[in-house]
Order: C-alpha cells, then structure tokens, then sequence
C-alpha cells in the first residue's frame, strides 16, 4: 500500500475526537449543500428553458417557411402546396416532420363577449403530439381532403373570457380587402386546450385550414406556408441554413428563434444567473474546505514533525493532506449528489414548488435532470477544490522538525 494514502487513512479513521471534528463537519456540509444547490439550479433552468422552448415550438414549429411578402403579418399570403421539397423533405437526416399551415385574422362575438383571435389552419399532416398532452377538456379534431370540419380547439384562457364550452357554437368574423361586409363562419368547439404561454393562449384557435383557403378564394393547392420539426434543437441554425438553400426564391425560411427573439434572447439570459450561482457556490466550497484544511494541518504539526525527521520529503507530506482533503469532498459530494437527485424526483412526481403561469409560463416548477450535468459538475468540483487545495498545503514546507516535534 502507498505509504502516503496509508498514514492518510490512518488520520481520517483516528480524526473522530479531536477539536477539528466540527470544522471538518462543516466543510463536509458546505460542499454537500453547494452541490446540491449547483445540481438543482442547472436542472431548473434547464428544465425551464425546455418547457418554454417546447411551447414556443409547439405553436410555430422549428423552422417555417413562407411567402417573402408575408412580413410576420397574421394574414397568410398563398404559396403552392406543389414544392420539389415537399413532402420529400421530411426523409432529410434531422428533421422529422413537415406540415401546411395556414393563418388569418379574426374576431369571436358572443351575447356579452368581444376578441380578437388568429385563426390557425391545419391539414391532414399535422403532427398533434404537442397539443394531445395539453387538451384539458374534449378532444382533438380531424381533417381531410374530401370535406372541411368546422371543429375547432380554443383555449382554456378564451373559454374562460367568452363564458365557452366544449359542444358549444360560436360565431368568427373575418374581414377581407376587397369585401365591405365580413364574412361569417360557424363554428363548433371540440376541444380546449392549455399550454400555460397566455400570449399564444390568447390568440390562436385551431380549425380546418380548408376555412381559410375559402374565406381568402384561394384553391386546394394554395396554403400560407410550412412548418418544419426537426429532432435537435441544437441543429436548428444549420437545419435552417441547408432548408433555405432548397427553397424557392420567392420563399423566405426562418426558424423560431428568428421569430420570437424577445423569448429565446430572455432565457439565453437564464444561463448567466445559472454561470454566477455555480462559481458563487464553487467559491464558498473552496474557503471552507481551505479553512478545514489548514485546521487540519496545524493540528498535526507534531505528525508533520515526526514524518520529516524520518525522511518523508515535503510533496510526500503535502500528498497526505490532499488525500484527506479529497475523501472530505467525495464525501460531501456524494450527500450533495442525493439530496439534489431526491428533491428533484419529488418535485418531478408531485409538483410541490408552484408558479404563476401568467408570469413564469408554467404552473410548476421544472425539472430536467441530466447525467452529462451532474458528472460535470462534479466533476469540475472535485478539480477546482483539488487545485485551490494544493496552495495551503504549501504550509508543510514551512515546519521545521525539532520545533514541530516539540509542538504541543
């Protein structure tokens, strides 16, 4: 056995009465808490910024692609459905889906209720997997090729506003240019939906786009654009990139980051309140395991003493105390790692913590727990610690043997 790591067991297993026991405790407690703050603030954000993200998408898609004349108006200009690009494009290694959309303006008129909304037409090749998790009540709607349904989804948020139900009808105006009265459509609700993002749940309904290829005369093969998912998010610029290069020139392609900065730009900023709560608690472990350390070095002054007089060169001496200093962070890394994964899997199974949606866009806390990031930050733990130890360890080579042997 390496004589270093032996006389280091020695200490830890004979260090239980002395007067540096509760300095130990605490710096063993300050790497456990300072973990398991680390762990759980990255799995909040994280799990934060991917809620959000996956709403955001779920409404507008990863990439869309439309007229060049649309200018992120809610009025849809027609392109042909009859692109080189689709279907086919969907086979292209990242992406998974491509679907028609259609949208245009409108207002709901109940007996005592006015709004304003964005009617969003979908077709047959609509992917639903975002929304089947969040109808609250009903269900969804299908569409075809051989007939419209006037079947639409609403919000939650417009149910409660305009006093609606599933079962019930209402009345959509629509307003278009060359037409002085509005056009009228009937419609029944089938289904209410809650993504907990109230500026979208304000504003869209989901009906037939088949209503919207009417209302604007437009023909079976004319749709306002489409919308493309793709499997990585992380892809999503050279995704973007390669699908505007196969597009026609009068088609402009952009991604949901392009269309929603304001959003994406504020939970990039999540990463910096993130960045500053890691190296505040890297820090503090630091102090605490520097002070430990220097206690437990003085308190075997008489130790050091005696190992030199032996012969023991002062790295030998130095590697002691690193040895001891490492068993005190695994440990105290190995209670912060469970605290942080057993808070985590709580609020993930029941949801403890609640938020604000109106505020915070969720009605809990979120979690996303993932092992590439708790090995990280371990990881970087254990090396920064290990690093900050080797400076105080430099008091070793300060002890002269006589006077240390003679140290009581």
């Amino acid at each position: 056995m390496n004589i270093e790591f032996f006389i280091a067991k020695h200490i830890i297993s004979k260090n239980k009465t002395n007067f540096s026991r509760p300095i130990i405790r605490i710096a063993v407690l300050s790497i456990a808490l300072g973990i398991a703050v680390m762990i759980m603030s990255v799995a909040i954000v994280t799990g934060f910024q991917k809620e959000i993200r996956n709403k955001v998408i779920g409404f507008g898609a990863h990439i869309q692609i439309s007229s060049y004349t649309n200018n992120n108006s809610m009025e849809s200009t027609p392109v042909s459905i009859r692109q080189k690009f689709y279907p086919s494009i969907e086979h292209q290694k990242g992406i998974r889906h491509i679907q028609v959309y259609a949208t245009k303006a409108g207002i709901v008129k109940t007996d005592e209720e006015i709004q304003g909304i964005v009617l969003k037409g979908i077709g047959k090749d609509y992917d639903w997997s975002f929304f089947e998790n969040r109808i609250v009540k009903g269900r969804k709607f299908m569409v075809s090729d051989t007939g419209k349904t006037n079947d639409i989804l609403v919000s939650e948020f417009q149910a409660k506003q305009l006093k609606l139900d599933t079962g019930q009808f209402l009345l959509m105006y629509f307003i278009n240019q060359n037409e002085l009265q509005p056009s009228v459509r009937k419609f029944r609700i089938c289904g209410i939906y809650n993504t907990g993002l109230e500026e979208f749940d304000k504003m869209y309904v989901l009906g037939d786009i088949h209503h919207i290829q009417r209302l604007n005369n437009w023909d079976s093969t004319q749709v306002g654009g489409f919308e493309i998912l793709i499997n990585n998010f992380n892809d999503l610029d050279k995704i973007t990139e390669s699908v505007y290069k196969q597009i026609d020139y009068n088609l402009n392609c952009t991604s949901i980051r392009q269309q929603y900065p304001q959003i994406f730009d504020w939970l990039g900023f999540q990463d910096v309140n993130v960045t500053i709560i890691l190296i505040m608690m890297v820090i503090v472990a630091a102090i605490n395991m520097i002070s430990a350390l220097l206690i437990l070095i003085i308190e075997k002054t008489k130790l050091i003493g005696v190992l030199k007089a032996l012969g023991m060169n002062n790295w030998g001496i130095r590697k002691i105390f690193l040895i001891n200093a490492s068993y005190l962070i695994i440990r105290g890394l190995i209670w912060g790692n469970i605290i942080a994964i057993a808070l985590s899997l709580i609020q993930m199974q029941f949801g403890i913590i609640k938020l604000d949606p109106s505020s915070y866009y969720v009605s809990q806390v979120p979690i996303n727990l993932n092992a590439l990031h708790i090995l990280l930050i371990n990881a970087g733990t254990i090396v920064v610690c290990m690093l900050v130890l080797i400076i105080p360890t430099f008091v070793v080579t300060k002890v002269s043997p006589v006077k240390a042997i003679r140290f009581n």
